[in-house]
């Protein structure tokens, strides 16, 4: 079986703005490419897990996503990094209703599971916010970490809550 390093994109990936869907609007977090260089060495698979409700809220659309998408995968892969996939879920509940992929929600996750054939138990997930912990440990990781650079966070059920991205990996070498 193989792991992944599951990352959420607004917050961890990218600098989080407001129902971001331009590439000029689109700036890397320090830290994102060095992250998954490491990891893809150590045979992780890359995976982005996104929630996206700007799409149910029509804010944007499905095409402005995949265009988005596929400009930020066209970096990595400039990086030397390969992005697996990108899951979205493009629902809201008080607009679409309930799902099972919007994180808390481990549906996204399990997806990629079915998909890849992942150990969940030895993969890993990078979220800016407690609902990406959250879906991680509702998919039975076991390993979470909180990205919060303002070092506003006082509670996390995270394994382990950082300000820059290297603390995670560098930690391991």
């Amino acid at each position: 079986m193989k792991k992944a390093l599951f990352l959420d994109r607004d917050g961890v990936i990218n600098v989080e703005k407001e129902y971001l869907y331009k590439i000029e609007d689109f700036e890397f977090i320090d830290g994102i490419f060095e992250l998954c260089q490491y990891y893809q060495k150590l045979g992780y698979l890359i995976i982005v897990v996104t929630n996206q409700s700007g799409i149910a809220r029509k804010y944007y659309s499905e095409d402005d996503f995949a265009l988005l998408t596929t400009f930020m995968k066209k970096q990595f892969l400039l990086n030397g990094i390969d992005i697996t996939h990108v899951y979205h879920c493009p629902h809201h509940e008080t607009v679409s209703g309930k799902c099972n992929c919007r994180k808390p929600a481990p549906g996204m996750l399990l997806k990629a599971k079915e998909d890849y054939n992942l150990d969940l138990a030895n993969s890993i997930i990078i979220g800016d916010k407690e609902r990406d912990i959250e879906a991680g440990l509702n998919a039975g990781l076991l390993e979470t970490y909180l990205f919060d650079e303002s070092k506003s966070v006082k509670n996390s059920k995270a394994t382990r809550v950082v300000d820059k991205l290297d603390k995670i990996w560098k930690n391991r070498c």
